[in-house]
């Protein structure tokens, strides 16, 4: 069996998780590899599933309860990231305090907090617009980050303005596009053909 470093990754994953797994139903406590593992693989199964981001996060948090951790764990990890596939493409799912507040990260232990005010997302970067068009017979998603010119091939980007490009989109959304559909969407000019950024 062939499988790409992704799958390969996933399956090592599901193996450290059911590990885990097996630790936690003869009462072992966890260390952070085990703990990291199980939350991650739930993380990916809810995706798989279609789950809503924001109902992934709040479930995150109650996989592993404190008592089944090793002492020191939770200011160990105090965030977890993992990509996870979704039905309409890889969205990174970030979590801040994974296994309960930790007395050396208190300030992680609930939302992240930021500064009144506007964000500028990709700030100075040059913007155009693209005319993109679904050539093909099923939906296409295109997220956030990922560059115009690698696109599904069933996706036409008019007048070859996709190279540099990525759509502008907050981290974690994307746009659908559907058979035969065309639609104007921003993009955000991350790099120049000629390599002068």
């Amino acid at each position: 069996m062939h499988l790409t470093p992704r799958e390969e990754e996933r399956l090592l994953l599901a193996a450290a998780a059911d590990l885990a797994r097996r630790r936690l139903a003869r009462g072992t406590r966890l260390g952070a590899t085990e703990a990291v593992a199980l939350v991650c693989d739930e993380i990916c199964e809810m995706a798989w599933d279609g789950v809503p981001l924001p109902d992934i996060v709040a479930r995150a948090r109650s996989v592993v309860p404190a008592a089944a951790l090793l002492p020191g764990v939770p200011s160990l990890v105090p965030v977890l990231e993992v990509e996870a596939l979704f039905p309409w493409g890889s969205t990174l799912v970030h979590v801040d305090a994974p296994f309960g507040a930790s007395d050396s990260f208190p300030e992680r232990a609930g939302a992240t907090v930021t500064e009144p005010g506007y964000i500028e997302l990709a700030a100075g970067l040059p913007r155009r617009t693209v005319m993109l068009r679904n050539t093909g017979p099923r939906d296409v998603w295109i997220s956030s980050h990922f560059p115009l010119d690698q696109v599904n091939p069933a996706v036409v980007v008019a007048g070859g303005l996709a190279v540099g490009c990525r759509l502008d989109l907050p981290a974690g959304e994307a746009l659908l596009l559907r058979p035969g559909e065309s639609r104007e969407a921003p993009a955000v000019i991350v790099a120049f053909p000629w390599g002068t950024t």
